[in-house]
């Protein structure tokens, strides 16, 4: 499960559980539409909740990232998952964004607002 918000310039999405294709889908139409009302937008992923993600998931974002090399800014990861967070380094091969992870959401939000 997700929740998703956002706000001007930012979308934020927390997962609690398993996060599925289903999940990931909705985070792609919200991001979609920010992109193309706002342009480039920051991403905020608070995934330390989440216990696992589906492989239809990995590939989607994988596929996603590259249609979108150039829509996002800054990428704050929340996680204690070594795997997520090298994913997350991962990622930086597809998107021209600054990608950081965090241990907390804090210093995540924190990293976000310092270049708002």
């Amino acid at each position: 499960m997700i929740v998703i918000d956002h706000k001007p310039h930012r979308v934020s999405v927390s997962v609690f559980g398993e996060f599925t294709l289903a999940d990931y889908k909705e985070f792609e139409e919200v991001v979609n539409y920010k992109v193309q009302f706002e342009g480039p937008v920051d991403l905020f992923f608070d995934l330390s909740q989440m216990a696992d993600l589906t492989i239809d998931v990995a590939w989607e974002e994988i596929k996603f990232s590259r249609a979108h090399a150039n829509d996002f800014k800054r990428v704050a990861v929340v996680t204690d998952s070594q795997w997520v967070a090298w994913s997350a380094w991962l990622s930086q091969t597809f998107v021209n964004a600054d990608v950081e992870v965090f241990d907390n959401a804090g210093d995540a939000e924190a990293w976000l607002e310092s270049a708002a």
